[in-house]
């Protein structure tokens, strides 16, 4: 999907750790051909292309998981992640490679094509119908925690409990290292690619996702505009913040970071109480520090030993 995808894993048979990890290598590259809006002949790619023909098309359980998960995550976000926003997010692709900046006509068109209130799910036959000609979907903003979540759980029934899986920056932890009380895990500073934040997290059995602007975006006149779009607007975020999210599994750390780099930090702040054991934590670069703002919980996640 676009990103680097690792493994870390404690095991005391090399043979079986590195059985282990090749099946869960193995898992992620088949959800890859499914979810990865970089690949033509992906699943996911095929089902947007059935848009708007007015049929429900059969699908194969994960894609059907992931969609449940993406509905769920517009209607509780209120449309701030909206898996729907492809044709958005293809514009302001190919705004970063042509370094020209999409006109307000391409913005509007594209903008009609997105809504995942025009996705529509038979749980029955476990088939989608797409009811705008024209939409495309992109996994983008939560598919990274769900490839991750699936892979640690390949390595979980294979034996392998120890673990953690970084799948471009979305994290799912298993049970800590041996002797540890659980992994610990940086957060990059706002605006910086090498610099983390003085106190580290702290986590077993959770997942972590950050979003923010230092690796994709796009300048125009002296304005950066991030790859993450608003799907509201069509526009990318021009607000440079470092959101990260804490969940329980990888798919909800991945949107909750999405959705609130759109959402204010009141409403966002409100978004993350309707998910039990999640948390958040807000930074952005005022004056010549740091600003952070967090949810209440954020502080039970970090490194007590700082």
């Amino acid at each position: 999907m676009g990103s680097p995808f690792t493994i870390t894993l404690y095991c005391d048979d090399a043979a079986r750790a590195s059985l282990a990890a090749a099946a869960a290598f193995k898992k992620a590259e088949a959800l890859n051909e499914i979810l990865s809006d970089y690949q033509d002949s992906s699943e996911i790619n095929r089902l947007s292309q059935t848009s708007g023909q007015g049929r429900y098309v059969r699908v194969s359980a994960p894609l059907f998981d992931i969609l449940q998960r993406a509905l769920e995550a517009g209607r509780l976000s209120r449309g701030a992640y909206d898996i729907s926003v492809g044709p958005l997010v293809k514009l302001w692709r190919a705004a970063r490679k042509t370094k020209v900046f999409p006109n307000a006509d391409s913005i509007k068109s594209a903008l009609q094509n997105t809504g995942y209130r025009y996705i529509h799910l038979d749980s029955i036959k476990q088939a989608v119908m797409l009811e705008h000609k024209g939409m495309m979907l992109d996994a983008g903003g939560l598919g990274k925690g769900f490839v991750a979540a699936a892979a640690l759980e390949v390595l979980d029934q294979n034996g392998i409990d120890c673990a953690m899986v970084n799948a471009g920056g979305k994290i799912v932890t298993g049970q800590p290292p041996p002797g540890k009380q659980g992994w610990l895990i940086g957060i990059n500073a706002p605006e910086e690619k090498e610099t983390l934040l003085p106190q580290l997290l702290l986590l077993k059995e959770m997942s972590v996702a950050t979003s923010g602007d230092i690796y994709r975006y796009v300048e125009f006149n002296g304005k950066r505009y991030s790859h993450i779009v608003d799907p509201a607007t069509g526009i990318g975020l021009t607000r440079r913040k470092n959101v990260t999210a804490i969940a329980r599994d990888g798919c909800t750390a991945d949107w909750l970071a999405t959705a609130c780099s759109i959402l204010s930090t009141r409403k966002s702040m409100k978004l993350i109480k309707k998910i039990p054991g999640a948390a958040l934590l807000i930074t952005e670069r005022k004056g010549g520090g740091i600003r952070e703002r967090s949810s209440s919980n954020f502080k039970d996640y970090l490194n007590k030993a700082f």
